[in-house]
């Protein structure tokens, strides 16, 4: 009896069933079940790491709520509660040496409105980018693109800052290269669509006040820089390395968080 095509058990790309391995990521049709409990595998464990980064921002606003005491106004986190907890610029870097917020603050928000457009944003263009990076190298974009955001907001001088923005925008700028590095129809199609969404953020930030558009335009830049390292599906298969270092990036962001909730706890 002739086997059927299935669906990679890792990338869940079409196997066609005259083939053994899938020809996208290298994974055998009869893979062993723990690789489907893999968090490194392609479009599931995307969709999985993007509702575990939404469930940590989530988490990570109601407990700043919480340490405000209602000090920044309603559904709004006061300043005092975000130091706490690891919002970054040149104030948190400068005078206290924290250089660990650059991770930490991507995980804070400043009100109702700002978290929910940023995850919004995050869930468009997450998925996204996993199906054209994979998942352990959209999760590095997202850390490594946030950081360098981060980065060009520090050396601009803004002193206090907070937001997923800046990781959401490193995914933006991953897909720009993608769009320009691929070429053809649906490269470009890719690059005209994710063009706009630079051109919003644009305007969006020169319309409305406070918005960090620093943080923006490095995340952006963070996300084509390396993107362009780590290459995307369509150049090579992710491999050990891409899995090693987004699992380098999520035990880093985890430990971070858990030592500044740790601290902020011990200070109130």
């Amino acid at each position: 009896m002739s086997q059927r095509a299935i669906l990679c058990p890792r990338c869940r790309r079409l196997v066609g069933s005259d083939e053994a391995v899938c020809s996208w990521c290298g994974t055998s049709r009869s893979a062993a079940w723990w690789q489907f409990l893999n968090w490194t595998r392609g479009t599931m464990s995307g969709d999985w790491l993007v509702k575990s980064i939404i469930t940590a921002n989530v988490l990570y606003y109601a407990i700043s709520l919480i340490l405000s005491g209602g000090g920044g106004g309603f559904l709004s986190p006061g300043q005092s509660g975000l130091m706490l907890l690891g919002a970054t610029g040149t104030y948190p870097i400068d005078h206290f040496g924290r250089y660990w917020t650059l991770i930490s603050a991507t995980y804070l928000h400043g009100g109702i409105l700002h978290i929910l457009f940023n995850l919004m944003a995050l869930k468009q263009i997450a998925p996204w980018a996993s199906n054209e990076y994979g998942a352990s190298r959209m999760f590095s974009i997202y850390t490594l693109g946030g950081v360098i955001g981060y980065v060009v907001s520090y050396m601009a001088g803004v002193p206090f800052t907070i937001g997923a923005s800046a990781a959401v925008c490193s995914l933006i700028g991953a897909l720009l290269y993608y769009g320009k590095s691929r070429g053809g129809s649906y490269g470009s199609s890719v690059y005209r669509e994710v063009s706009g969404w630079v051109i919003s953020l644009f305007v969006f930030g020169l319309i409305f006040p406070g918005i960090n558009n620093w943080a923006h335009g490095g995340g952006i830049l963070g996300g084509i820089i390396v993107g362009a390292l780590l290459g995307y599906n369509e150049r090579r298969r992710e491999n050990r390395f891409d899995q090693a270092l987004a699992l380098l990036c999520g035990l880093t962001t985890a430990g971070i968080l858990g030592w500044a909730l740790l601290r902020a706890v011990i200070s109130v």
